[in-house]
């Protein structure tokens, strides 16, 4: 039998990205720490962490963090059920894309978090990327393009997020006086999310029928920044109609592909646990952002 509170020394090794860390969370020495993944790994029978800079979990390591973290979300479930008088708060680490962060995901489950004692930790990455999150046992849940369930996961269809090439009209004058077209798309400064972010090339080779083997990038991580900067007029870029709309209104950026849009399919997935609060964050989530959020039925 598993002794948890070495597995809990573990699992905080781990977030918290070293020893030194861990045991300032844990309030213990920085050798007791070590101590107790040492006699963990011990009772397991194989290494569970790699201890590089920050240390690592090994594949048998993240199947230890992914039953850590179900068993307690179990156990604190015991205290947090409906009409809870405990003060405490509880956790629910969840994976999502930037872009959902930016402009739904809270008008969709503000109501939830007044009611509930919950506090979030948050992971973001791309929205093809999060199921990894979830599969590494890394987050509960995870919002994610997937619509296939994970294994041992339960999978719900949240919306649609639809976006589409915008820029100032100044911008498409300058770049795109004869419409667009690849030599101009090849010349034309465009914003880009990251280097995984692909979503331009897709609407580009639909309208021109192949992709362009150059553009120039303008490489910002940040969603909250993507509709000023390309309202600045240096850029066009990718947007999606909850972020464009009040740029719109307000005529500080226009379709410069008219009729061509990229579209994506967001679904929820999360542990198949028997968890009340995951379960009401889990209906909360999925009414608010079929609110939110376009639906295809």
């Amino acid at each position: 039998m598993l002794d948890y509170k070495l597995v809990e020394a573990f699992a905080v090794v781990v977030k918290e990205g070293g020893f030194e860390k861990a045991a300032r969370v844990l309030h213990l020495t920085q050798s007791a720490v070590s101590q107790r993944l040492k006699l963990l790994e011990e009772q397991v029978g194989c290494i569970l962490l790699v201890r590089s800079i920050p240390p690592r979990p090994t594949a048998s390591g993240r199947q230890m963090l992914k039953h850590y973290r179900q068993v307690k979300r179990l156990e604190e479930d015991f205290g947090h059920g409906p009409g809870s008088e405990s003060g405490d708060f509880t956790s629910l680490s969840v994976g999502i894309n930037a872009d959902s962060l930016a402009t739904w995901f809270f008008p969709a489950i503000n109501d939830f978090l007044d009611a509930e004692p919950v506090l979030l930790d948050l992971s973001v990455d791309d929205q093809a990327q999060t199921h990894r999150l979830l599969r590494d046992g890394k987050v509960l849940g995870c919002v994610g393009e997937r619509s296939q369930p994970i294994q041992g996961c339960r999978v719900e269809y949240l919306g649609n997020m639809v976006y589409r090439l915008y820029a100032t009209s100044q911008y498409r004058d300058k770049w795109f006086p004869l419409g667009i077209t690849l030599e101009g798309m090849k010349q034309a400064p465009i914003l880009i999310f990251n280097r995984k972010d692909a979503m331009h090339r897709v609407l580009i080779s639909d309208k021109l029928g192949q992709q362009p083997d150059h553009l120039n990038g303008f490489y910002l991580p940040s969603s909250e920044k993507f509709a000023p900067t390309i309202a600045s007029g240096r850029v066009c870029g990718m947007l999606p109609d909850q972020q464009a709309g009040e740029y719109l209104e307000r005529g500080e950026i226009v379709d410069i592909i008219p009729g061509f849009t990229f579209t994506v399919a967001l679904h929820w997935h999360c542990w198949n646990l028997e968890s009340d609060q995951l379960g009401r964050f889990t209906e909360a989530l999925v009414k608010g952002a079929r609110r939110e959020l376009k639906i295809v039925e």
